[in-house]
């Protein structure tokens, strides 16, 4: 295997070339998770697939994307981050590449395996290369920056691949959005810095817990409260379109009122990084989780303008509250097993809020959409009781209590 270069890994220079890289990492990753929606109705007329099958080859990408996470992260314990993060972008790419060439379904579901691997290396790798860049406070704010560039991957890649399908056929369109990726593997290889090994956590020894070392449940506190709020964001989410519609929303309406919300959630994301290192953790998911929970039950009575103005404020409300709790799980591991921790706390929430649609759509059917809802918005209020137990495994400045 050849050596990868040798970097200093110190000082500004190495910050800087980890958030470029971290950030460039997620913009095109997520955005080659949000092409796909693009891209069914192409594949639609093109290969006459029905619906259930268009849904599952969302499934293939998103499923080999989440549950490939944590081995990800054992990976690059064992060969390093930047060999791992190269092999992965460049994965992501060539499942492009293999949908452009595709001649039927089963390729298809190939191509989108594949990229779906690739993509599985982003998240606990590119959030762990950030928690070892910056420290402390800083830490928080760079992970909120690095949360934010994935939503403007999600903007920008398939909004140029439309204009791309004006060009050339979709098949080249492809193949050129996945030659990408392979060109981005290399930037990461040459551009990464290379980090040493984070030494081991000091073993348990028979006279007791190890001075200054973090309770292990701390973790499992984040990672609940992780997966409430992402179950609960996607809940709302998909309930949203019938709110509005039952107002008299029309459907270029509720596409313009979900882009508020995105765009709110996008503006979230930086924001409420940069208030949890002022004002600490526990503070801000308190803040953040009631404006959700009370913007969702405002929402309902409120008539169609009144609520369009509202959804921006409820989307950085929505997703603000991701970036301060992804910001906080370096300070519940040991440095060794961030990237594991990652792996883990992203695998439980993308799972969450995979499955919680179903769940609440059960519900749905049961009580209606307005009294689902309701329950959506208590769900996220259960976050607060654990979030308070959270405070007491957290450094001090990180959980300033509301």
């Amino acid at each position: 295997m050849t050596a990868t270069p040798a970097f200093d890994a110190t000082g500004k220079n190495a910050e800087r070339r980890a958030m470029s890289v971290a950030c460039g990492a997620h913009a095109l990753h997520d955005g080659y998770t949000d092409l796909i929606y693009v891209m069914l109705p192409i594949w639609q007329t093109e290969f006459g697939l029905a619906y259930a099958v268009l849904g599952l080859m969302k499934t293939v990408f998103s499923g080999t994307l989440a549950g490939f996470q944590i081995p990800a992260g054992f990976l690059s314990e064992r060969f390093g981050a930047p060999i791992v993060l190269t092999l992965g972008t460049a994965l992501a790419g060539i499942g492009y590449v293999c949908a452009g060439l595709s001649s039927g379904v089963a390729m298809l579901v190939a191509a989108l395996f594949i990229g779906g691997l690739g993509a599985s290396t982003q998240h606990p790798l590119g959030s762990s290369l950030i928690a070892h860049a910056f420290a402390g406070p800083r830490s928080l704010k760079a992970l909120g920056t690095y949360n934010f560039a994935g939503d403007i991957g999600k903007m920008t890649l398939p909004a140029a691949a439309s204009l791309l399908f004006v060009l050339l056929p979709w098949r080249h369109a492809l193949m050129l959005l996945g030659g990408l990726g392979v060109v981005a593997a290399s930037v990461i290889f040459v551009v990464m810095p290379r980090f040493a090994a984070e030494p081991p956590a000091p073993k348990k020894t028979g006279e007791g817990a190890v001075p200054g070392a973090l309770p292990r449940y701390g973790f499992s506190l984040l990672l609940s409260v992780g997966v409430i709020d992402s179950a609960t964001r996607m809940a709302f989410l998909t309930f949203l379109p019938f709110v509005l519609t039952a107002k008299g929303a029309s459907l270029p309406t509720v596409g313009g009122a979900l882009t508020l919300v995105f765009a709110g959630g996008a503006a979230g994301k930086l924001v409420c990084a940069f208030l949890g290192a002022r004002i600490g953790a526990v503070a801000t998911v308190w803040l953040t989780e009631a404006v959700t929970a009370l913007g969702i039950v405002c929402l309902l009575p409120l008539p169609l303008d009144a609520a369009l103005f509202l959804l921006p404020i409820v989307g950085v409300a929505l997703n603000g509250t991701s970036s301060v709790l992804y910001g906080s799980v370096p300070n519940l591991v040991e440095p060794a097993r961030r990237t594991r921790a990652f792996g883990i706390f992203y695998t439980g929430t993308i799972g969450a809020g995979a499955v919680s649609p179903a769940i609440y759509g059960l519900l749905g059917d049961a009580v209606g959409v307005t009294s689902t809802l309701i329950v959506v918005a208590a769900g996220v209020l259960l976050t607060l009781p654990i979030t308070l137990a959270l405070r007491s495994t957290l450094p001090a400045g990180a959980s300033a209590s509301p």
